[in-house]
């Protein structure tokens, strides 16, 4: 295959149906976000099949387990990629909604309409999932989208764009609405992410490796993270049990994934108390756990903590863990070390998790809450595109919103400009 013959195709078929998909009704769209939900359940055990051909290729390569975890699809996933595009579907539809008229003193009327991005190029490693996302929140935001998924994946990614095809054909939408890139060639990323007259949106959902050579390379704008360094801290206000099912949650319910907590901050008031029995269920759980001097001297089982440990995204059973002195110096030691993606407190002091929530530069700031719920799922955007640490258009979670942009709407009745 010639890729750069082939990206040209696939960039210059996105546009043209891009342009189709811009002035596509709702009830079209929502038509063929319920068909490939229906398809997804239906095709279920060929997704199962395809994905247990990536994952058996997968171990024989010796992908690492917490890549392997984000690669296998159970039926539980299964049912909520099609949940998720349900979802989609029952959301307002955000295109040509106009905000903010207002007269001005000339007489004419100005606001602001929600416009498509155009064509948005997703880029992203081993979650299979992250293609139905994509495609369904693309779609209903009138975007055309190339996926590119992992090599890893590849069989799985292919298995979820058939199902996608069928629901724009039942909807007499262009099936290259959505397209999903067919080679596993590194090139073709190299190609998509520099066709700047066919793609106006780089979306990357992958590793560190990924992210920081399309921070190098790329020509197109991005929305991106590139690292989930997420923190917990335990005010000397908060609620031992509390505070133990939310750190607990936050680390150990699922360990590779960008919103699991990577470090752990305790008040020094409290921390004789928590620190004993909540470690004592990170070590039964097989987390690794790596302190400073005074979190040492709790429970002697952690080993010492280096500096580069307080900027590590682990996504793996390992957990930082400080003692600080009080809420300023866990607000500084986020602010420093974080990556500006999500960050929680626990505490019954309802002053300090406002100036928590006030202070902490991060796009998901939490309360009583474990990191875990940082995901558009569970914020009610029916999926997500991924996650924004930019300050600029989108920031946190990325649903239908943060695919579109505002454009300038002018009403008047023959007025001129004086």
């Amino acid at each position: 295959m010639d890729v750069q013959t082939y990206m040209q195709g696939v960039g210059r078929q996105a546009r043209a149906a891009s342009r189709l998909i811009a002035k596509a009704g709702t009830a079209a769209k929502n038509k063929a976000l319920t068909v490939t939900a229906q398809a997804i359940e239906r095709s279920s055990q060929s997704l199962l099949d395809a994905n247990a051909r990536d994952v058996a290729e997968a171990r024989h390569k010796k992908l690492d387990e917490a890549a392997i975890d984000r690669l296998i699809l159970t039926p539980k996933t299964i049912a909520a990629m099609a949940d998720g595009l349900r979802q989609i579907a029952a959301l307002p539809d955000p295109i040509g909604e106009i905000s903010g008229l207002k007269y001005r003193p000339s007489g004419i009327q100005v606001g602001q309409m929600r416009v498509p991005l155009g064509v948005v190029g997703i880029i992203y490693e081993s979650r299979p999932n992250v293609t139905a996302d994509a495609a369904g929140l693309c779609l209903k935001s009138g975007n055309a989208a190339i996926l590119r998924g992992g090599s890893e994946a590849l069989h799985s990614n292919q298995a979820i764009a058939a199902c996608v095809r069928e629901g724009l054909a039942a909807a007499n939408l262009p099936e290259t609405v959505v397209q999903v890139i067919e080679t596993a060639d590194r090139a073709a990323v190299g190609e998509l992410i520099t066709m700047r007259d066919f793609v106006d949106v780089i979306v990357p959902r992958g590793g560190k490796s990924l992210i920081e050579r399309l921070l190098r390379e790329s020509r197109i704008p991005m929305i991106q993270h590139l690292d989930g360094v997420c923190h917990v801290y335990i005010d000397d206000k908060a609620d031992i049990d509390k505070a133990i099912r939310v750190a607990d949650n936050a680390k150990t319910q699922r360990l590779g994934v960008c919103n699991a907590m990577e470090t752990l901050l305790v008040a020094r008031g409290i921390a004789q108390k928590i620190l004993p029995p909540l470690c004592a269920i990170y070590l039964q759980k097989g987390i690794e756990l790596r302190g400073d001097d005074t979190a040492r001297d709790i429970v002697p089982e952690m080993s010492a903590a280096r500096d580069e440990d307080w900027y590590t995204e682990y996504l793996a059973a390992i957990l930082s863990v400080r003692v600080v002195n009080d809420l300023d110096q866990a607000i500084e030691h986020i602010n420093t070390y974080g990556s500006r993606h999500t960050d929680a407190i626990v505490t019954e002091d309802l002053s300090r998790a406002r100036r928590f929530i006030a202070e902490v530069d991060s796009s998901s700031v939490m309360v009583n809450a474990s990191t875990r719920f940082a995901d558009g799922y569970e914020y009610g955007l029916g999926a997500e595109i991924g996650i924004s640490t930019d300050k600029l258009h989108a920031r946190g979670p990325v649903g239908l919103e943060g695919l579109t942009s505002l454009k300038y709407v002018v009403f008047g009745d023959g007025h001129i400009r004086a």
